[in-house]
C-alpha cells in the first residue's frame, strides 16, 4: 500500500480552529492533517480530541484524505489514538517516535480498536515522524516495525533541538538523506523537506526548498500555512519536459530491447535499465498524479 501514497501535500488544520476546518477542503492539499499535537495547547489537548470525530465527519463527507496527528507523550498517546480509529481516517502521524517496540504497542493498540469499530485491520495507517536523537539511530528497525507504516519523516526544527544544531538545510542534509534511504528499504515513503517548513512567508525560498526535497527523493511534505499547498503539489509533480524525456527514454529502450540491445543513448546519455526504472517511476507518478489540481 505504500506504493499508492500520493501525498505531494499534507496541510495541517488544528481541530479547536472551526473555520479552519471548515476550509480545509478548498486549499487544493491531497491530506489534510488534523492537529492535536502542536497546534493545541496543553490545556486544550484533551477538549480537542472531543472535537475529532466531527472534524473527521465533516471533512469525510467532502471526500478528502485525512491525516491526524496526535500527541506522543505518556499522559494522551494511547487515547489519542483510539481517537482516530474512525470512519475516514487514512493514517495517524505519530510524532517522537523513539523506538520499534512502542510502534508496536500502537499497532495492537489501534487493531483492537479496529475491531471494536468494525473498521477492517489495517484501515488505519502509520507515518511515523523521527524527531529525536534516538528515533534515528534506530530509525531502521522503526521503519520496519508493522505493516500498519505506510510513510516516515524526520522532522527538521525537532530533531535539530534534539542534536543541537540549526535547522538548516545544509545542516539536514545527510540525516534527511539517512531518512529516505531507511523508507526505501522499508518499502514505505519518505516524505519531508530538505530542511525547516518554518519559513513559509518567503515563498521563492520555499519553492526552492520543496524542489530540492523531491530532488532528495522525498515525494511530498507537510504544509503549515495554505499558501504552500500550491507550491508543494507544483514541486511534488513531475513537470511536461520530465514527463516527456522519461516517455521517450522507455520507449527508445523498449524498443532496443526488442532488438537484443541492452544499453542504448537518448539525448545524448547512455541508458541502461536503472536509468529507465527512474523514468517508469516519473511517469507512474504522472499517472497516479495527472486527475488532481497542481
Amino acid at each position: 500500500m505504500a506504493t499508492e501514497l500520493s501525498w505531494r501535500s499534507l496541510l495541517y488544520v488544528p481541530v479547536t480552529a472551526k473555520r479552519f476546518v471548515e476550509k480545509a477542503h478548498t486549499r487544493g492539499a491531497d491530506a489534510i492533517q488534523l492537529d492535536l499535537e502542536d497546534s493545541i495547547p496543553a490545556a486544550q489537548k484533551v477538549p480537542a480530541r472531543g472535537l475529532l470525530a466531527e472534524c473527521v465527519e465533516f471533512l469525510r463527507d467532502k471526500g478528502v484524505d485525512i491525516v491526524v496527528r496526535i500527541n506522543n507523550t505518556e499522559e494522551l498517546v494511547r487515547d489519542d489514538l483510539r481517537a482516530c480509529v474512525l470512519p475516514g481516517v487514512k493514517a495517524v502521524a505519530i510524532p517522537k517516535v523513539a523506538s520499534a517496540a512502542s510502534v508496536r504497542e500502537y499497532d495492537a493498540l489501534v487493531r483492537a480498536q479496529e475491531a471494536r469499530m468494525g473498521l477492517a485491520e489495517g484501515s488505519i495507517r502509520f507515518i511515523i515522524m523521527i524527531e529525536t536523537a534516538l528515533g534515528f539511530c534506530d530509525m531502521d528497525e522503526i521503519a520496519r516495525a508493522c505493516p500498519r507504516i505506510c510513510a516516515m519523516t524526520l522532522g527538521s526544527e525537532d530533531f535539530a533541538t534534539s542534536i543541537g544544531i540549526q535547522p538548516e538545510a545544509d545542516l539536514l542534509r545527510g540525516p534527511k538523506l539517512r531518512c529516505v534511504i531507511a523508507a526505501r528499504a522499508a518499502g514505505i515513503v519518505p516524505l519531508g523537506l530538505a530542511g525547516s517548513v518554518a519559513g513559509y512567508q518567503d515563498e521563492e525560498a520555499f519553492r526552492a526548498l520543496a524542489r530540492e526535497s523531491r530532488r532528495l527523493g522525498f515525494v511530498g511534505a507537510s504544509a503549515i500555512h495554505p499558501k504552500q499547498v500550491p507550491i508543494l503539489n507544483e514541486a511534488f509533480m513531475p513537470g511536461a519536459d520530465e514527463v516527456e524525456q522519461a516517455r521517450e527514454i522507455v520507449q527508445a529502450y523498449a524498443e532496443s530491447v526488442a532488438q537484443g540491445v541492452g544499453a542504448i543513448e537518448v539525448g545524448g546519455k547512455m541508458v541502461d535499465e536503472p536509468i529507465v526504472e527512474r523514468a517508469r517511476a516519473v511517469l507512474r507518478l504522472h499517472e497516479r498524479l495527472s486527475g488532481r489540481g497542481h
